[in-house]
């Protein structure tokens, strides 16, 4: 259901009685932010404060929930650690994930709800949204498409796999730490253009790709320092980017029947 549907969300706070609560939805994206703020506003930000109300009424143990690597923004020094600043968002959804965990700093220290914030940097793997970047290139690649790799091919990120993701998610549940935050990241910073060449390879497929200039909100480059989560949510990734992308391949072309 619709996070800013608080009548509704109660119905279920109440008839379920959680103890522990992971909040995974958001609406995603930074591009689709530039096109349609209001929906940001709604999900992240009015969705969020009304998981944060049924956490405080029903008592919650925890509350879990998905920040993003967007919110570091503007931020030159390598790699993103939790204790720089990221006062200086390039986006709406960073802005709506950086309120969510001011939000929650709020209630951990108003209503002594433990909160734990997870920035996730560039997940990916199968049963992943259609509008990131692994979808798009392999869909065009497999229809002979041209495919856009922006700021002129000098794109880095931190892609993470789905599955080391998960066990960071299961580790903080387990944890009631007051209120924290955590970098999941795979600590490895790639090249998008060699995204590209893994993806052309495992399809046996070249790429017809367009370099264009920098989107406006993209950020050039993402590395997580995990430090932190390793030493307090024992995160260890452990699934590199070949093995990654291979994983993906196959349960793509099994799932689209290709």
């Amino acid at each position: 259901m619709d996070l800013s549907d608080q009548k509704g969300l109660e119905k279920i706070f109440y008839e379920h009685k959680p103890l522990k609560v992971v909040n995974l939805a958001a609406q995603a994206g930074v591009r689709y932010s530039m096109e349609n703020p209001l929906a940001y506003i709604n999900s992240n930000i009015v969705g969020f404060a009304n998981v944060l109300e049924n956490c405080r009424h029903y008592k919650i143990e925890h509350l879990v929930y998905a920040s993003t690597s967007s919110v570091y923004g503007a931020n030159t020094k390598m790699p993103f650690s939790e204790h720089d600043s990221v006062n200086h968002p390039l986006s709406v959804y960073a802005a709506s994930k950086k309120s969510n965990e001011l939000m929650a700093h709020t209630y951990s220290y108003l209503y002594k709800l433990p909160t734990t914030g997870l920035r996730f940097f560039t997940v990916y793997g199968p049963w992943g949204r259609p509008d990131m970047a692994l979808f798009k290139f392999t869909k065009g690649i497999l229809a002979n498409k041209k495919i856009d790799i922006y700021n002129n091919g000098k794109m880095y990120r931190d892609f993470t796999y789905i599955d080391d993701i998960v066990d960071g998610i299961r580790s903080a549940i387990l944890k009631n730490y007051s209120f924290e935050i955590f970098n999941l990241g795979n600590s490895k910073r790639e090249k998008v253009l060699d995204l590209v060449k893994t993806i052309e390879r495992k399809l046996g497929k070249k790429a017809k790709i367009i370099l264009k200039p920098l989107n406006p909100g993209d950020v050039k480059k993402t590395n997580a320092d995990i430090s932190k989560s390793k030493k307090m949510l024992g995160f260890n990734p452990t699934t590199n980017i070949d093995v990654g992308i291979d994983n993906f391949v196959k349960w793509y072309i099994n799932y689209y029947k290709i």
